[in-house]
């Protein structure tokens, strides 16, 4: 919200309280902007879940196999339809992710300063990039999940799994640790442009490890304990290196 404010408030250079038009014409013309990110946004989004639906069967194929799981069922005659609807939104999302997050850094780049602008580029290729291994991360341990998971099930019970609750699971946590893989950029940005502090990152440790705690827990599908410490490990070891970088940059 910080860096939005930034670029909602800042006007052009030397504008002063009499230039109250240009400014109201500079909010308008970022509402704007903000539509085109949304659409051109939406537009990959869907070019990507058309490609991606085109390709759902294999896609399946290789989330069943990943996950080691014998068999799957679909519960009613139009489950195999909206089992392939969903699996192409989500993976859409995976396919468009350049695309918006490109356009999310172009909304925002005009609240940066000039020697902030330098860096747009190294961001958005790492932006990409962790969004990718956080998604890579969620499909690499989906195996020692569904073990995990399953092995608090008795001896004389077995796991029949239903395909829309299975791809669920797994689509949610794929694209789930993408998007919070993406938290050492957004504290990385905060600290570049001094709204946090490292002295305040170190200072607030505890809070943070417990916030941490309750996003891992929101955004890892299931009610059990295990799945969200996956994702809550890696999300503290970000954090810690992130204040550490910050704290080498004297910010």
């Amino acid at each position: 919200m910080a860096l939005l404010d930034r670029v909602l408030q800042r006007g052009p250079s030397g504008s002063s309280p009499e230039d109250f038009d240009d400014a109201r014409m500079t909010i308008l013309e970022h509402l704007q902007d903000l539509r085109r990110v949304l659409i051109v946004s939406m537009i990959a989004w869907a070019l990507g879940t058309a490609i991606a639906f085109a390709f759902w069967p294999r896609i399946l194929e290789f989330l069943i196999q990943r996950g080691a799981v014998k068999h799957l069922v679909y519960l009613g005659p139009p489950g195999a339809l909206t089992l392939g609807l969903k699996i192409a939104l989500f993976v859409g999302i995976v396919v468009a992710a350049p695309v918006w997050i490109q356009q999310l850094w172009w909304f925002v780049s005009p609240g940066l300063h000039q020697k902030e602008k330098r860096l747009i580029l190294p961001l958005i290729l790492a932006t990409i990039a962790f969004f990718a291994i956080g998604v890579a991360f969620a499909l690499f341990s989906l195996p020692l999940f569904l073990r995990i998971l399953n092995g608090f099930a008795p001896p004389d019970l077995s796991y029949l799994g239903v395909a829309d609750e299975y791809i669920s699971f797994v689509l949610l946590l794929v694209v789930g640790f993408g998007i919070v893989f993406e938290l050492p950029i957004v504290i990385f940005v905060l600290g570049l442009i001094g709204v946090i502090k490292s002295k305040w990152l170190y200072r607030n440790r505890f809070y943070w490890i417990i916030g941490l705690g309750v996003i891992s827990n929101l955004l890892t599908p299931g009610v059990d304990p295990i799945t969200p410490l996956f994702m809550w490990v890696p999300l503290y070891v970000f954090w810690e290196a992130t204040a550490l970088l910050l704290k080498l940059l004297g910010k």
